[in-house]
């Protein structure tokens, strides 16, 4: 079984992408985060590799989330919580996988999850979904929409890689390698003053990544921007339909997630929102269950932010979207990995938060570095709306 199989896994720091559920999106792959495992395991694991052109969806967690293998790489696997679907010659599988995404495919899904401790759905019942027929001329108008949709995606990340490499250019991080020591001392009064006996904190590679940035101006987190806590209203609160809660999960580099979305009163926002709804310009930073996600706000938002995030605004002369970058980036992930860990539930602390170390670059360099994040940005923003209207054009054929 798949099962006994998957305990062959052996994580890899790179080699091939093993996807999760997490990394099935609402009509892409996404990349970030993804895990990596070595030739050996990708032939043990044959029978869940993906191929370029299949249909993906999602049978577990976020269930019924579908995307297209475009311009995947050679070699990729999967879980087992994601179905394959291999179309037969002519089928268009960008159409299949808007209309699985769209409110009819959403719809028909959600009506064959089985209720369990851990919901789900099963192959037989995928196989069981009614598709709707296309002309070939209004299947191939809705695959080139999709399609435009993936290419301005990939737009969006070169853009953002090109905004992390630039930064870590300046800093001479750029073929900088993370490395695990396998054996290090550390001083009986470092465990004391930083209160901690987990060996994984003391990893020389943390000192050495701060070491190495230290020559330029670094200031603490604390002392570039103010922080304002979350809400945590408890579960009883959330409603079908209200003003939005944002959690934790909401939160991407990209921005808020419009997916498993949970809503709490009008009654309950107006009396929480003077102190807990993020403002324009504002950067969201996640600090527990996956911290370190931060977004720089760009438009007005009616909602709560919930306890597992923070609210940060600036009170020093810098480019917002640059201090976000550097947290999203190398820079800022391999200082809160050191802070959040040891610990079965991750969290990142207020003090921690506080003294993470931030590099100033020059003004000019750090508004280069913004620039090319707003466009990714935008790129991202455009890219979703095509993936989007491919799903409104599946509904608009579904209805006439």
């Amino acid at each position: 079984t798949y099962e006994l199989l998957s305990n062959y896994i052996v994580w890899q720091e790179t080699g091939i992408p093993y996807l999760n559920v997490e990394n099935i999106k609402d009509g892409y792959i996404d990349f970030d985060g993804v895990k990596f495992i070595d030739n050996e395991v990708n032939e043990i694991l044959k029978k869940s590799q993906i191929k370029e052109g299949q249909v993906i969806i999602t049978m577990a967690g976020t269930i019924g989330n579908s995307a297209v293998a475009h311009k995947v790489p050679s070699k990729i696997n999967s879980n087992q919580a994601t179905a394959k679907i291999t179309l037969k010659r002519g089928c268009s599988p960008y159409f299949l996988s808007a209309f699985l995404n769209s409110y009819s495919g959403r719809k028909q899904t959600e009506r064959e999850i089985v209720s369990s401790v851990q919901p789900n759905i099963f192959l037989w019942q995928i196989k069981k979904l009614k598709v709707p027929l296309a002309s070939k001329d209004k299947e191939k108008e809705i695959e080139n929409i999709y399609i435009e949709g993936l290419n301005t995606l990939e737009q969006s990340n070169s853009l953002y890689s090109k905004a992390k490499d630039l930064l870590l250019e300046e800093l001479g991080l750029k073929d900088f390698i993370i490395e695990d020591d396998l054996a290090y001392t550390v001083k009986l009064s470092n465990l004391k003053s930083a209160r901690r006996a987990d060996a994984d904190y003391f990893q020389p590679k943390y000192k050495r990544i701060v070491d190495k940035i230290r020559k330029y101006n670094l200031r603490s987190l604390g002392d570039l921007v103010s922080i304002k806590k979350g809400f945590e209203p408890g579960s009883d609160e959330y409603q079908e339909e209200g003003k939005l809660f944002i959690r934790v999960s909401s939160i991407s580099k990209h921005g808020i997630i419009d997916k498993d979305q949970k809503y709490l009163s009008n009654e309950l926002y107006y009396v929480l929102r003077k102190d807990f709804e993020p403002k324009t310009g504002e950067i969201l930073l996640t600090k527990d269950a996956t911290p370190g996600i931060a977004y720089v706000l760009k438009e007005p938002v009616e909602g709560i932010i919930a306890g597992g995030i923070i609210r940060l605004k600036l009170k020093e002369d810098i480019e917002s979207e640059y201090l976000a970058l550097c947290v999203n980036s190398m820079i800022g992930q391999v200082q809160i990995e050191r802070d959040a860990g040891g610990s079965v539930i991750v969290h990142w602390k207020p003090d921690q938060i506080k003294d993470l170390q931030i590099p100033i670059l020059s003004k000019f360099t750090q508004q280069k570095i913004a620039d090319l994040v707003r466009k990714s940005h935008e790129a991202h923003t455009k890219a979703k709306d095509l993936l989007e209207k491919a799903k409104k054009e599946v509904e608009r054929l579904i209805n006439n």
